[in-house]
């Protein structure tokens, strides 16, 4: 039997099978719990995707372009005052972490998987470079616009707030309401006071 290898079945495929790894993990997942979410027979899910790595290899990326896309969104969400700025995106960053959509789940259910499995840790290496190149472009570019510039090499900032903020999350995942969003929000102005030189007058 053949199957008609369009852009929009195997969309629909990768669509299904953010959904049952979100649901039940990455381990406890084969093809025919995805065939089955997608409307499917095992068969087209093959045509489209040879191997289950092939297909979690394209949901991974899936995932993590929009888990990036949220996270520009959240950049550009500030306003002039490079603080409020500051605090407007890590409000947004921290949302996007606890909102525990498919697409956040997915990823952190792989870098769990990633413990065990090396074939997924380029990709997620690869996430997490993206990721820290974006948040240094948008948080240490923007502020030192406004002369406030770091005090530690300016590469482990990024990584800084997002192993703060990933790692707080999977507390949350297990302990929900332990993490107060305002609280945070103070917390992460705090240590960025410690990792940045203000200019004279202003105040984190």
């Amino acid at each position: 039997m053949r199957y008609k290898k369009s852009a929009i079945s195997a969309a629909q495929i990768v669509a299904a099978a953010t959904r049952v790894i979100a649901r039940q993990g990455y381990a406890r997942t084969s093809l025919n719990d995805i065939a089955k979410e997608a409307g499917m027979s095992k068969g087209a899910v093959h045509y489209h995707f040879p191997t289950k790595e092939e297909l979690v290899s394209k949901v991974l990326e899936t995932a993590t372009d929009a888990v990036a896309q949220r996270t520009m969104a959240a950049w550009q969400s500030g306003g002039q005052n490079p603080l409020d700025a500051l605090r407007s995106a890590v409000r947004e960053l921290w949302a996007v972490r606890v909102s525990r959509s498919d697409e956040v789940a997915v990823v952190a259910d792989l870098l769990a998987q990633a413990l065990h499995d090396e074939s997924l840790r380029p990709q997620l290496a690869g996430y997490y470079r993206f990721a820290s190149a974006q948040t240094a472009e948008h948080l240490v570019g923007v502020l030192s616009a406004f002369g406030i510039h770091p005090r530690v090499d300016a590469a482990l900032i990024p990584r800084l707030l997002l192993g703060l903020l990933d790692g707080l999350v999977l507390q949350v995942f297990v302990d929900p309401d332990v993490i107060d969003a305002d609280e945070l929000v103070k917390s992460v102005e705090l240590i960025a006071g410690a990792l940045f030189e203000l200019p004279q007058g202003m105040t984190a």
